[in-house]
């Protein structure tokens, strides 16, 4: 018989169906027989204790709220009755908690391609990157041509990245474009790339250029339009013709799993999130950290309510400290704008079972796993230690998962129960949390973890996910990518001149 609900600790004050229940159904937990008080959709919360007026509600061992009234057992609980508990800033103390993951160096490989400073990609495409938006146009014309030119044979794929900054920003606004910018420009799962400039920006191509350092001069290029006589865009090619020249020639070896570097996200969630897809990709990150690769965690605001969980697993109190700030600095951004520091999740993500931002958090924290806290990054920075990294980057999905890519992730794996189908500017692999979603929309998702509540078990699917991940490594496309749905967007914060 399929189980119909699942108490995710053993402290929780409430269960989540795994299907809807009806007015009258019985739940048989904890020795005691339940009876649900209203009609309660799948992946939502119904109360097994009763709860007095302001009393908290536990869920994954941990508070997500208060009760906004007196709730009976068998309540449906959900935004109507449940309200956060997050306010503004708060003073942390470092409760270090050590745990070994015990999990086994399997030595195994991918199919990437090793760079000539060493670094490795997981796709050979061609890039063109408009130092500011007014150059859009040109860029896409230039890829237009030479997917036209070459069908895009012998490199995996040729891209613009669009935006709509690099000019009439000021300061850090500023600063995070041209940080993003040249992240992307490089970053490994490019062979080549042809920066496309104005001329009369803020973002001046040559002092932008200059922000990339050592960098490989045969594979990056730069035109700025302004100084071309005549059509930039045979001016262009002629300078793409080369670099496809180069890139051509670059062929897959095998490299070894800690040259991995993955990003974790969600968006769309659900009430299975913290069930399913995100636990599955948590042991996914524990094995991959376990073989020396890195894994990072991003969506700062969805950590509000798990913090202390991260906190306590950095490795030192430095990285505890610089925790701390990623935490309180992203609620003071959110303070000085005049926004509550516990708003709660989109409607889709109420609509499908979750209820206070502390409920979103606690389950999507659920894709680090448990391994320790290596490093800590602020946006726009290139990851610098193997292991689990937190990333600060708002919850937004594309400027998250643009954010994760930046750093040096080559893949992002995004957890999503609603469904969606973009990408980012690395494979953007979908994993739902759901049968449902995955049997509607096949064309978006890449691997089901709802499997997990149709009666697979975590150990059967993980060796099968670490399989699917590797294989998009090595060069399965991504749903996303077979779509064509790849962009990019560039955090912003103060004023457009």
């Amino acid at each position: 018989m399929q189980q119909t609900f699942i108490k995710i600790n053993p402290a929780d004050s409430v269960v989540v169906c795994l299907q809807a229940m009806k007015q009258g159904d019985v739940i048989s937990i904890d020795g005691q027989q339940i009876t649900v008080n209203q009609d309660t959709p799948a992946g939502h919360k119904v109360l097994i204790t009763d709860t007095p007026e302001g009393t908290d509600i536990i869920k994954y061992g941990y508070p997500i709220g208060h009760a906004m009234q007196d709730l009976k057992a068998g309540d449906w609980v959900n935004e109507d009755n449940l309200k956060t508990n997050l306010s503004g800033t708060l003073e942390y103390t470092y409760q270090p908690v050590k745990e070994k993951l015990n999990i086994e160096n399997e030595n195994r490989t991918f199919k990437g391609y090793v760079r000539r400073n060493g670094d490795v990609g997981v796709r050979n495409e061609i890039w063109i990157v408009p130092t500011v938006g007014c150059v859009n146009g040109i860029a896409e014309r230039l890829a237009q041509q030479l997917r036209q030119e070459t069908g895009e044979e012998h490199v995996d794929a040729i891209y613009t990245w669009h935006h709509n900054y690099g000019c009439s920003q000021l300061s850090g606004d500023h600063e995070n474009t041209r940080k993003i910018l040249r992240d992307i420009v490089l970053h490994p799962n490019a062979g080549a790339v042809l920066i496309v400039g104005l001329g009369c920006e803020n973002n001046q191509p040559d002092q932008f250029v200059e922000l990339l350092g050592d960098y490989d001069k045969e594979r990056i290029k730069l035109m700025v339009t302004q100084k071309i006589d005549g059509d930039e865009l045979e001016a262009g090619m002629e300078i793409l013709r080369s670099l496809y020249a180069v890139a051509k020639q670059d062929k897959r070896v095998d490299v070894p799993v800690s040259k991995l570097r993955i990003g974790l996200k969600c968006g769309g969630s659900d009430g299975f999130s913290g069930i399913t897809a995100n636990p599955l990709v948590g042991e996914f990150s524990d094995w991959l950290v376990a073989q020396g690769g890195t894994s990072v965690l991003t969506e700062v605001p969805e950590m509000f309510g798990a913090e202390t969980i991260l906190m306590n697993r950095c490795e030192n109190e430095q990285l505890f400290k610089e925790t701390v700030s990623l935490i309180n600095n992203f609620k003071e951004y959110f303070i000085s704008h005049g926004e509550p520091v516990g708003e709660n999740p989109s409607p889709g993500n109420k609509a499908g079972g979750i209820s206070t931002l502390e409920d979103k958090a606690l389950g999507c924290t659920q894709k680090c796993g448990r391994a320790p806290v290596s490093g800590v990054l602020e946006y726009g920075d290139i990851l610098r230690n193997n292991g689990l990294n937190l990333l600060s980057a708002p919850g937004n999905d594309l400027v998250a998962s643009t954010a994760l890519a930046s750093c040096g992730c080559h893949i992002v794996l995004f957890t999503t129960g609603r469904g969606t189908p973009f990408g980012t500017f690395v494979p953007t692999m979908k994993i739902s949390t759901n049968p449902t979603l995955a049997e509607r929309k096949p064309n978006w998702v890449d691997f089901s973890a709802g499997q997990l509540i149709e009666g697979r078990t975590m150990k059967q699917l993980v060796p099968e996910f670490i399989d699917k991940v590797l294989s998009v490594a090595s060069g399965e496309k991504a749903r996303n990518e077979l779509n064509g749905y790849r962009e990019i967007s560039i955090f912003k914060n103060g004023v457009t001149l």
